[in-house]
């Protein structure tokens, strides 16, 4: 059969990974980029002017647009990669007949913030998306690493088997492997969940807390991420695989993780709007955190760790004082 025509959705450094993944497999596909000065840069160059720009591709393999309608027209699996922030705007005025029958998976790690949903019910309850048409990327996996070719792993979810099937085998490739799950809820909450604790890694660093102190943090975090997402949607499920933990670790420790370099300049006395200038990224915990606490207010779970860091960005709290009251909190 036919591949089907795939589309990336933004043009960050996670996107432009996806873009190179999935040209490894595909003669062709469609690339939406906002900016009409960044399509001709690229067009120029070869490269992503402001992501990944090491990254060189063949410009005659992809199909840009400026205009999301006529990319989704033009398309049947979209792969969204925008910030959570801004998926909201960007899908405001698409009309219902527009996505219809179309396919999306969202390989974004965040919560909509407009409406404290995961992308995914977002797109069910506010576009009328069927379930079965919904899937998520997720990690462990930076984006940093894939474009310098080195081994990484991803997790494919869906309800919808084939789909997810589909994008996996269009993005395994030499350096790349990936599995498939009909998890969505639980992988895309664990991979909104793992920023935040990424920021609380990153704050305990900036801090000056050393290893033995990030491990205890971190053991804690996978049984705090494990008590929400049973509680958002009780299924069996092994927390210990690679799309819960591995995802939980590799943004927790590594050096490309944004949200902990957000969280570290926090722990070492930057404000939050001079972190967020500074870094001129989008760390999801940062919005994810907020969404996160607003929802567990309806399920009640133990989050001490993402309490923590909502009281530090939300409640002006002290950032000492809250990581030495979560210290007498963990075991």
């Amino acid at each position: 059969m036919k591949p089907p025509k795939i589309a990336i959705i933004g043009s960050g450094s996670w996107a432009t990974a996806l873009a190179k993944l999935f040209l490894n497999n595909l003669a062709q596909i469609n690339w939406f980029i906002r900016k009409q000065e960044d399509i001709l840069f690229f067009k120029q160059y070869n490269n992503n002017p402001r992501y990944l720009s090491s990254v060189e591709f063949e410009t005659e393999k992809i199909n840009f647009y400026d205009s999301l309608s006529e990319c989704i027209k033009d398309s049947d699996f979209l792969v969204l990669a925008i910030p959570s922030a801004f998926l909201n705007d960007a899908f405001d005025g698409l009309g219902e007949s527009e996505l219809k029958g179309k396919v999306f998976f969202s390989a974004i790690k965040g919560i909509i913030p407009q409406h404290n949903l995961i992308v995914g019910e977002y797109l069910n309850k506010i576009h009328k998306v069927p379930f079965e048409n919904i899937g998520v990327i997720t990690g462990p996996c930076h984006a940093e690493e894939v474009a310098l070719e080195k081994l990484s792993y991803l997790t494919i979810a869906s309800i919808n088997t084939p789909n997810a099937e589909t994008v996996s085998q269009m993005l395994n490739c030499r350096y790349l492997k990936s599995t498939v799950s009909d998890d969505i809820y639980g992988t895309e909450f664990s991979a909104v969940l793992k920023n935040v604790i990424a920021v609380a890694g990153g704050i305990c660093h900036g801090l000056g807390y050393g290893d033995n102190f990030l491990a205890v943090l971190v053991s804690n975090a996978i049984q705090e991420i494990k008590r929400f997402v049973d509680a958002v949607h009780p299924i069996d499920r092994d927390i210990k695989a690679s799309a819960y933990l591995g995802d939980l670790l590799v943004t927790a420790y590594s050096q490309f993780s944004r949200n902990r370099m957000f969280g570290a300049m926090l722990g070492k006395g930057y404000s939050v709007k001079q972190a967020q200038l500074e870094m001129n990224m989008i760390a999801e915990g940062y919005y994810a955190v907020k969404c996160v606490y607003e929802i567990n207010k309806t399920h009640k779970v133990h989050m001490p760790i993402t309490n923590a860091v909502y009281n530090i960005i939300y409640q002006n709290s002290s950032v000492r004082k809250e990581i030495m009251n979560l210290s007498n909190l963990l075991s």
